[in-house]
């Protein structure tokens, strides 16, 4: 595992002058992207960054059979200006935002807008469910493909996050909690990428960072018959050299950044379970999207899509090398 560090020639992150979006965020409405709009605007503050919130509309075509029957009003103007109620309404929960907002609509597909629009942003943001445009399904068209496909971090913030009853700038004060961030490794380059993020995720949060391994225990070490029953032995060996090599890239973290306080751990258990027990006690779980299969198998397969699904925090999900504009 030390033939990649966690140095990089590029800066990382990006130069946030490079991506001038700050946090993206998608609204709809929703109490839930409302929830998001809030977790945002506190990144956005953490960050020292602008806070963009997009609604996007889509124009479906129409035939009518009768001229009578067209609408007086175009359908593209309607739906722009129901865009725009939705951003008003956006404006309304950050009003006394200290911080720089813009508010945009944008036509075309909600999972396209935003996926684009990361290009130019530092951290997308949306919530696990919604009502339908920027929404819709349980983790369907947007929360999965943004994670997917974004160019920069993208956070899903679960139907749990409390927004709290403060007022005015208060209510976008970064909060200070005690829990750690949680980052998913396995030692592919993808979690390289995802520690090198949680690293900057617990530095501005004064957190501590806590790098969790999860090695199955049904995974194939010998054959098929060892597949379903491996040996005990056998199993706490792999665990104890995954865990030195663990060890070794903490302790080069640990060197990189003194004031950071930096545990590590390699468990032997079912990955999905054990991440999602994780997340309700770590303050933002960081994953790449893919691995060698012990923390994430395909671009936002098996294990990162169902923490996404299920997760009682947030999760923040990686981009490969290459999606963020640098090496």
């Amino acid at each position: 595992m030390q033939d990649d560090h966690f140095t990089s020639q590029a800066p990382f992150p990006p130069d946030p002058g490079t991506r001038p979006l700050g946090v993206l965020i998608g609204f709809d409405g929703s109490d839930q992207s409302t929830r998001a709009l809030f977790y945002a605007s506190r990144a956005a503050q953490r960050l020292g960054s602008p806070l963009t919130v997009v609604t996007a509309f889509t124009v479906p075509s129409l035939a009518y059979a009768d001229v009578s029957l067209t609408p007086t009003v175009p359908a593209e103007a309607a739906h722009l200006a129901a865009a725009q109620d939705l951003l008003e309404e956006a404006r309304e929960h950050v009003r006394g935002f200290p911080g720089e907002v813009d508010l945009r609509t944008a036509q075309g597909d909600a999972a396209g807008v935003l996926v684009e629009l990361s290009a130019q942003a530092q951290l997308a943001v949306v919530g696990a469910r919604g009502r339908g445009g920027f929404f819709g399904r349980l983790l369907g068209s947007v929360s999965s493909a943004l994670p997917a496909h974004a160019h920069c971090p993208s956070i899903v913030v679960p139907r749990q996050y409390e927004v709290g009853t403060d007022t005015g700038a208060a209510r976008f004060t970064p909060r200070d909690e005690h829990t750690p961030v949680m980052v998913g490794a396995d030692g592919s380059a993808h979690s390289r990428r995802a520690v090198r993020h949680a690293v900057v995720a617990a530095r501005t949060r004064k957190a501590p960072l806590h790098l969790l391994m999860v090695m199955s225990s049904f995974e194939d070490w010998g054959g098929a018959s060892m597949a379903w029953l491996p040996d005990p032995e056998l199993l706490e060996r792999h665990r104890g050299e995954l865990g030195a090599q663990l060890e070794a890239d903490a302790t080069e973290l640990r060197t990189q950044h003194p004031d950071l306080t930096i545990t590590c751990e390699v468990m032997v258990a079912e990955p999905v379970s054990a991440l999602l027990e994780r997340t309700a006690t770590s303050q933002l779980t960081v994953l790449g999207t893919r691995g060698h299969g012990r923390v994430a198998s395909t671009l936002l397969g098996s294990v990162s899509q169902a923490v996404l699904q299920h997760a009682e925090g947030p999760v923040m999900v990686v981009p490969p090398p290459g999606a963020e504009g640098e090496a």
